[in-house]
């Protein structure tokens, strides 16, 4: 594992490849592929998470870990940054990643940029705060 990321770092990333609002450009996609991978329970994942992650949940990980091949740079989420950094040594530890592999330090939590919600799950589509402070649940 090559450490944690800031989630201040992590929205720099996003916001240079165009995908902070999960839309992402294939110009970009080609200089690096990001892998946002968010290892909560779907149920969680649909209330709210980071533009353009993905949802491969922490106990599919081992049988899923192949479905990053491509990627150019990992990044585990989870609630708080803990599990997280757990599923980074995993993925780390998978010879198909060549890339780093990195936590988000402080998960979730400590995510202060827009998150997407799933409407089937309640959501309204629109942008959440992660901290609930708008009344609305925390997603996770």
């Amino acid at each position: 594992m090559d450490g944690e990321i800031s989630a201040d770092d992590l929205r720099s990333l996003l916001d240079e490849s165009g995908d902070v609002d999960g839309a992402g450009t294939d110009e970009q996609a080609a200089d690096e592929n990001l892998r946002i991978v968010d290892i909560r329970n779907p149920e969680s994942f649909a209330r709210g998470h980071i533009p353009g992650s993905e949802n491969v949940p922490a106990p599919e990980l081992t049988d899923r870990v192949e479905e990053l091949d491509d990627a150019d740079r990992v990044v585990t989420v989870c609630p708080h940054g803990q599990a997280s950094v757990q599923a980074a040594r995993l993925i780390d530890s998978y010879q198909g990643v060549e890339g780093p592999v990195e936590s988000l330090d402080g998960g979730l939590e400590a995510w202060d940029g827009p998150i997407v919600t799933d409407k089937s799950a309640g959501g309204t589509g629109s942008d959440d705060d992660a901290s609930g402070a708008d009344g609305s649940p925390a997603p996770f």
